[in-house]
């Protein structure tokens, strides 16, 4: 039977240190604004609506803890464990959450801005239309994880794990994913805009509609990725493996693809106008024509289907001298 909170207990949470047992105790919409719970035992306590603001929940147990609605505002939660809790539209602005395990846990439209959870574990996570603005995230596990519109402009998401996880129109503008591991992720119309993905693994990620205009992916790979119809206007894909890439539709004017593998990949109906394609390799490449080729801005030492080339060559030699 679980435990019944009075104010008098809610005072005596407060002022405690010692380990506290309260699991699956009734905390609903207890004032436990800086209480002091480190170590607590919460599983399966039930914390909605329950103002945890400030508190200090560090090794905490809060697994299957309800705490819908909770406050948790610049709480300190690292090192909790929160696996399969219930955070639905919380408050975790500003929350400390290194290393916290989140595995399953639903935080679907939980506010985490500037929160931090680096090295936190989410996978396999609901956090659909959870803000995470502005939020810490380096090397965290998001396998698996739900994000569908999600805020995550300007997050730092350095060497994150997000395989496999769904970001479908979620906002990641000027995200920091350098190293991110987003291998079969699906970021169909996710707005990457300003992104920097350099040395980032999309290798089969799915990116059809997706706006990654002036995004960094030097270096990247994107190998048997699907960029179909997406927005590469003056992106940067130096030295980057689009080995067997979809980029049927793409726009790629004033692309920087200086040395980038683009073997194999599909390019029909790719807009090229003015993009930099110097020592790029184009071999065994479909879908390119003559006229999409004659609008770059260079093709000096790119590597060409032998037919292709001397088409051109001929057409537009000045394509192939070194550029001003």
């Amino acid at each position: 039977m679980g435990y019944i909170v009075s104010d008098s207990k809610e005072t005596d949470l407060k002022e405690s240190s010692i380990e506290r047992k309260f699991e699956r105790a009734n905390l609903v919409e207890a004032d436990l604004k800086e209480a002091n719970l480190e170590k607590a035992n919460l599983v399966w306590a039930n914390l909605e609506k329950a103002n945890l603001g400030k508190a200090n929940l560090k090794r905490a147990n809060l697994e299957n803890a309800q705490l819908e609605w909770a406050k948790l505002e610049e709480a300190d939660l690292e090192w909790t464990n929160l696996e399969k809790a219930n955070l639905v539209k919380a408050n975790l602005k500003e929350a400390k959450l290194k290393e916290a395990n989140l595995k399953e846990a639903n935080l679907r439209e939980a506010d985490l801005e500037r929160a931090n959870l680096e090295g936190a574990n989410l996978k396999k996570a609901n956090l659909a239309w959870a803000n995470l603005r502005v939020t810490d995230l380096k090397r965290a596990n998001f396998e698996g994880a739900d994000l569908k519109r999600a805020n995550l402009e300007w997050a730092n998401l350095v060497k994150a794990n997000l395989e496999g996880a769904r970001l479908e129109s979620a906002n990641l503008l000027g995200t920091y994913l350098k190293e991110a591991n987003l291998e079969g992720a699906n970021l169909v119309k996710a707005n990457l805009e300003k992104a920097d993905l350099e040395g980032a693994d999309l290798k089969r990620a799915d990116l059809i509609g997706a706006n990654l205009k002036e995004a960094n992916l030097k270096e990247a790979n994107l190998g048997r990725a699907n960029l179909e119809g997406a927005n590469l206007i003056e992106i940067r894909l130096e030295g980057a493996n689009l080995i067997g890439a979809g980029l049927k539709r793409v726009d790629l004017k004033g692309a920087h693809l200086g040395g980038a593998h683009l073997e194999g990949a599909d390019l029909e109906g790719a807009d090229l106008e003015g993009a930099d394609l110097t020592g790029a390799k184009l071999e065994g490449a479909s879908g390119l024509s003559v006229d999409q080729l004659s609008k770059v801005k260079t093709l000096h030492n790119t590597k060409l289907d032998e037919e292709l080339f001397l088409l051109l060559d001929k057409k537009y030699p000045a394509l192939f001298e070194v550029p001003e």
